[in-house]
């Protein structure tokens, strides 16, 4: 329509260049911390087979299709391709593609845009960037990768500069195996509702284990118990234990939760803390034991932004299972929020941490020399867009917030000069040598309590 601009798609955010750099540094931060632990990368393609994406059934996620406009026959076909909605299906697929090629136990972290066609709100977009980590193996996949799997995200997650977080982790072999012991005939059916306890209250979750899980009085009872246990340590064992419950499953998750908690112990506990939460379940069936869930302080309308556990079957072919165990983290769920509301912002808003200034439009090349030895020496500089006055030229690196501005030597026998426009001070500069603070080399992650919103789209 004539007179008017593009209007803002909601669900896809688009970030401003400060908020890019400092997703930027935290994918880097991530980056690091997986491959310190040996995590490989991979990256796979965008699109998979709407067939694969269902699982073959009924679709119950918001696939976005993919096809050619121009091609009729691709339009009318029932087949075809779309784009993934995580990073855990196209990960299957190509771990069945690429066994051949790959040692076992497997690690790999991803870090990947994924599209979801559901309703925009906060914390969740119809486009946004996933970091998963994952270890798989073949047939048979040890306990022990579940601890190292949850040190690894707890670590991770612990380095970010945002509010504190909370990983929240069980196991579901301990709610089935209670429930076992308990009798409940379909607790698969029982798991679905006790995970809706972070949702609703307990008296709700219990009257639809009776009317939708079929349990009793007695059993809804002992289990809002049991899900109501939260501990910081190991003594969850001992709560359930009073319980009075006994089963062989219900010891077998016990254990291995225990273990988890014992591994993350002392991992930052300023910054994160772990705890057993015998609430959590993960509502899909493929989870076969550890499960976790991770929220933001202060943020609890997000819900969980880290998510994942062990299934015993990511894959399978005639010959092969895959097991594995993985946990999720939302880059976008977790940041996006942050920047609207001005808990996460950039120093500044370009990478420069120098602005070359020019004498007059006669000294461009003077000022395009030392620009680039600058660059040569890893230091970010931009020359300035014309030859304003000076006073125009700092204006201009103030408002982005570029912390120096260097004034070139115009004659033979002066020295270069370069002020510090936030003190004010200005000192002659060694081209050859001269180095600004290690920590404006790159723009910085500011962090501040929320304020009022600032609109992302």
């Amino acid at each position: 329509m004539a007179g008017r601009g593009p209007q803002p798609l909601s669900g896809f955010p688009e970030l401003m260049p400060g908020q890019r750099m400092i997703e930027q540094q935290i994918i880097d931060g991530l980056r690091r911390t997986f491959e310190l632990h040996g995590f490989a990368p991979i990256e796979t393609r965008a699109v998979e087979p709407i067939e694969r994406l269902t699982g073959g059934g009924e679709i119950d996620k918001e696939i976005y299709a993919v096809r050619r406009l121009a091609d009729v026959e691709e339009r009318n076909s029932e087949a075809g391709l779309g784009l993934h909605f995580d990073l855990t299906v196209p990960f299957a697929r190509y771990v069945l593609e690429h066994a051949g090629k790959l040692d076992f136990p497997f690690r790999r972290y991803q870090i990947q845009k994924v599209w979801r066609g559901e309703r925009p709100q906060g914390g969740r977009y119809r486009e946004f960037t996933q970091a998963d980590i994952d270890i798989v193996a073949k047939d048979e996949l040890a306990f022990h990768h579940d601890i190292e799997v949850a040190t690894v995200m707890a670590q991770a997650l612990a380095a970010l500069p945002v509010p504190a977080l909370r990983l929240q982790i069980n196991n579901r072999k301990l709610l089935q195996g209670f429930l076992n012991g308990i009798g409940v005939t379909d607790p698969l059916a029982a798991l679905r509702v006790i995970d809706r306890m972070d949702k609703v209250p307990a008296s709700v979750v219990g009257e639809l284990l009776r009317t939708e899980s079929g349990l009793s009085e007695k059993q809804a009872r002992a289990s809002l118990e049991l899900a109501g246990i939260r501990t910081p340590d190991t003594s969850f064992v001992d709560r359930v234990r009073a319980l009075g419950v006994h089963d062989d499953l219900l010891d077998e998750g016990l254990a291995e939760l225990a273990a988890i908690i014992d591994g993350c112990a002392g991992i930052a506990p300023d910054r994160i803390s772990v705890e057993a939460d015998l609430r959590i379940a993960r509502g899909l069936d493929y989870y076969t034991g550890t499960v976790f869930e991770t929220r933001l302080s202060g943020y609890d309308a997000l819900g969980s932004i880290c998510s994942g556990g062990r299934y015993d079957s990511l894959a399978s072919d005639e010959r092969c299972t895959y097991p594995g165990v993985g946990i999720s983290l939302g880059v976008s769920r977790l940041l996006v929020p942050l920047f609207a509301d001005g808990t996460l912002a950039a120093s500044r808003s370009v990478p420069s941490a120098v602005l070359v200034a020019m004498a007059d439009a006669d000294s461009r090349s003077a000022s395009a020399v030392v620009a680039q030895a600058l660059r040569a020496r890893g230091i970010s500089a931009e020359m300035a867009a014309s030859a304003e006055k000076y006073g125009k030229q700092i204006r201009y690196a103030q408002r982005l917030g570029i912390p120096y501005v260097w004034f070139p030597a115009t004659t033979p026998e002066a020295v270069h000069e370069v002020k510090d426009i936030r003190s004010g001070d200005q000192v002659p500069a060694d081209l050859d040598t001269w180095l600004p603070p290690e920590v404006d080399l790159i723009p910085q992650i500011i962090t501040s309590p929320k304020t009022a919103s600032r609109g992302i789209q």
